[in-house]
């Protein structure tokens, strides 16, 4: 399965993190925003219709940055996961879903329960934030 997501960097250097809604795997846990790629689908493009949907934010590809990706063994599937960074985007993130968000420090990261993907990403944002 393919998966896009990115690291929202606001100006004081904190990361975007959304909590999985009830009802959905992994519930409860923390994550950066995205989803799915749809068939003939870019990584970038879906990026852009999951920040639009998601979070009711623009963001043009040249504003996404490709940083590293997650690769991972759940139980019923793979996952590939490329994460991106980005810095600038029209509109104020808001949740439109439902689910709760928190601009988090890189250094806080470890207060925030996340899917096993997601953990090696932690590490590098930490390190490069």
């Amino acid at each position: 399965m393919l998966v896009a997501a990115v690291a929202l960097v606001d100006v004081d250097g904190r990361v975007l993190l959304a909590r999985r809604p009830e009802g959905k795997p992994l519930a409860g846990l923390w994550e950066f925003p995205g989803g799915k790629v749809k068939p003939g689908e870019t990584p970038e493009a879906a990026l852009i219709r999951e920040l639009k949907e998601e979070l009711d934010i623009d963001v043009s590809a040249n504003c996404l940055a490709p940083f590293t990706f997650a690769s991972h063994s759940y139980e019923k599937f793979h996952l590939m996961m490329p994460l991106y960074l980005c810095r600038k985007w029209d509109g104020q993130p808001r949740a439109v879903e439902g689910q709760a968000l928190a601009w988090v420090k890189p250094q806080k990261f470890g207060g925030y329960a996340m899917p096993p993907a997601d953990k090696p990403l932690v590490a590098m944002l930490r390190d490069f934030l």
